[in-house]
């Protein structure tokens, strides 16, 4: 689960996903792996990775498949519905209450400590691997040293390799249990390297921080990080409401925040009807296919899910799904048949965003948070319902601009 990067595991493959441009996709190096490597374990052990460590680099070999899987990405883009129908399945549902009754001693202790409830993490481990039944099946040391030696992301994977490394020195796992994802995640929680080393708390007392074969060690690592992100003890983190048609839409985004009071004043409901509470806890109105979908309060928590992925479609799940775990009932879907935009149209619609000055970053054909945030502009401007959602009837609309 790379930070700040699409959605691409192996349990969902690459729905979030963009290419990289040919000429970003070309391999740069000048000198041959084996060179490279020495280089690495030169600045390795400059930074106090040991001898012994140092030595689970040797015979690494570079990986093709690896770097034809990474610049094999395309951009697939789904509805939240479409990919939370999937993801948020009855399956993952029943067998997360199931997990919680299974270790509910060792949820009540990490809550207890970390103040991160069960429903919450057990989502993540749903998603991430179904429970640790797809953790993934490639080398990691040689995943990430392969893709450090490629030019798309070298100084993020160098970063990886050498705080894989690092987890071997700390004795939490030998290199030859690094076994995840192609990308470098690991475990059942899909840590990368660098948030495994910063985040991996020894949570059986065995002395190893051990993310792939301990459960209370995964499960207090997922509550050490979630807190790392920003998690805040005793609060929500997602809620589903009802809008209604008096709200400001152009309020409707994750930037804004309102307390609860006021978004019952603009005539948002709880998802039965029920008002909300009349205090002055801030929340965002969370509209991840606009005001014709589904609507959600989403709480300073949420940013938690945000850091954890940045993708908003499977964040938007995860928390999602950590509601139904909790209890909460399916949602209301709302009008039928929304719109949604193809990659191709999303990248038309970025660049006139960018033509018309409502977007900086290179167009890339994925629908994202700066992306929306642009929406919202344009949308005031051309005098659409301003909700943050793309349609067709905005791109025809910039087009005349």
């Amino acid at each position: 689960m790379i930070r700040a990067r699409c959605f691409a595991s192996l349990l969902v493959g690459a729905l979030l996903c963009a290419a990289a441009a040919p000429s970003e996709a070309a391999n740069c190096q000048t000198q041959s792996f084996e060179r490279w490597l020495d280089g690495v374990r030169q600045e390795a052990a400059g930074e106090g990775v040991s001898p012994s460590a140092l030595a689970a680099l040797n015979g690494l070999a570079f990986d093709p498949a690896v770097v034809r899987r990474d610049h094999g990405q395309g951009v697939f883009q789904q509805s939240f519905l479409q990919f939370s129908d999937r993801m948020a399945a009855g399956y993952r549902i029943q067998g997360g209450s199931a997990m919680i009754k299974r270790h509910a001693d060792l949820f009540a202790r990490i809550e207890k400590q970390y103040g991160v409830p069960a429903p919450v993490i057990t989502a993540f481990w749903a998603l991430e691997s179904d429970f640790g039944s797809n953790n993934g099946k490639y080398p990691i040391l040689r995943a990430v040293a392969t893709l450090a030696y490629d030019c798309r992301r070298p100084q993020f994977f160098r970063t990886q390799l050498i705080d894989a490394l690092r987890i071997v020195q700390r004795g939490d796992l030998r290199a030859s249990e690094m076994i995840g994802d192609w990308a470098g995640e690991l475990g059942p929680l899909q840590f990368t390297p660098s948030d495994y080393y910063k985040y991996a708390v020894d949570y059986d007392g065995d002395g190893r921080r051990d993310l792939i074969h301990s459960v209370p060690d995964l499960l207090a690592s997922g509550a050490n990080f979630l807190v790392g992100l920003g998690w805040k003890r005793g609060e929500p983190w997602l809620q589903e409401v009802r809008a209604g048609t008096n709200v400001p839409w152009e309020q409707a985004d994750l930037s804004i925040k309102h307390p609860r009071s006021q978004w019952s004043r603009w005539g948002v409901t709880y998802a039965d009807g029920r008002p909300l509470p009349a205090d002055e806890l801030p929340a965002s109105l969370l509209l991840p296919m606009g005001r014709l979908g589904p609507a959600f309060l989403a709480y300073d928590n949420f940013q938690a899910y945000l850091g954890w992925n940045a993708s908003l479609v499977y964040s938007t799940t995860a928390a999602y799904l950590a509601t139904r775990i909790a209890g909460a009932p399916a949602l209301h879907r709302g009008a039928p048949n929304i719109p949604m935009l193809s990659a191709a149209q999303v990248m038309d619609l970025q660049q006139l965003l960018v033509r018309h000055g409502f977007l900086t970053a290179k167009p890339d054909g994925k629908l994202g948070l700066t992306t929306r945030t642009a929406v919202r502009l344009a949308q005031i401007k051309v005098g659409l319902p301003a909700d943050s959602y793309p349609t067709p009837e905005l791109i025809e609309k910039l087009r005349r601009l």
